[in-house]
């Protein structure tokens, strides 16, 4: 019983260490933001200005069900009306980790 128990909480602090490790970087996503999308999203709650045919990223945070993988994964091959910006995965999950942030 005790060697069980010593197994299921050592493959726990594995699998939290390693989802940790992996995380996405929001404040990254933020310099990605403020790059790339500023002049079309409002990007945070000081910017006053953008253009009236993105939605704010605190909008798309905040659709029912948002998840910020099917985000990133949009990111990495954006439609039309956006800009290829080349991301790489990692930074396209730290820009949707970003959005994320702003819920």
């Amino acid at each position: 019983m005790l060697r069980s128990l010593i197994r299921a909480s050592t493959f726990l602090a594995t699998t939290v260490a390693a989802t940790t490790a992996f995380a996405a970087d929001a404040q990254n996503g933020l310099r990605i933001a403020q790059r790339w999308c500023a002049s079309f999203h409002v990007i945070t709650a000081e910017q006053r200005t953008a253009t009236d045919q993105a939605p704010p990223f605190r909008t798309i945070a905040r659709i029912p069900n948002f998840d910020a993988s099917k985000i990133a994964l949009f990111l990495i091959d954006p439609h039309p009306k956006m800009p290829d910006m080349s991301l790489t995965r990692d930074d396209a999950a730290d820009l949707a980790a970003y959005i994320a942030s702003l819920k």
